[in-house]
């Protein structure tokens, strides 16, 4: 599997976070962190959109690094993604990406 695929089956290269870290991009990341402030309803700053991908070492957004519940309960289990957990059809947590992404799915089941 692909080191850029996230545990929720998010493919990390196409995240614009990841786009604005790998090409040092300052104008992408403000609005990036524009973008993700209005829909969060919280305050994201262009100094928080570096994220080298969730299961690649080195820097990650705030949220991806400590607050995905997904990411958190795959490190915990210890499972290359979430396609990996015996849980993955029933998880509630992982059903808030799934629930709405096809392709996330598709690249969790192989």
């Amino acid at each position: 599997m692909k080191n850029y695929i996230a545990y929720c089956g998010l493919d990390c290269e196409t995240c614009e976070a990841h786009i604005a870290t790998v090409n040092n991009d300052n104008n992408l990341r403000v609005k990036v962190a524009k973008e993700w402030s209005e829909l969060n309803k919280v305050e994201i700053t262009p100094e928080m959109i570096n994220c080298a991908g969730c299961r690649i070492d080195g820097v990650k957004t705030p949220f991806c690094d400590s607050l995905c519940p997904i990411r958190q309960c795959a490190l915990g289990k210890a499972v290359e993604t979430c396609g990996d957990c015996s849980e993955m059809s029933t998880c509630e947590k992982l059903e808030i990406i799934t629930g709405n992404n096809e392709e996330a799915l598709k690249r969790l089941k192989g």
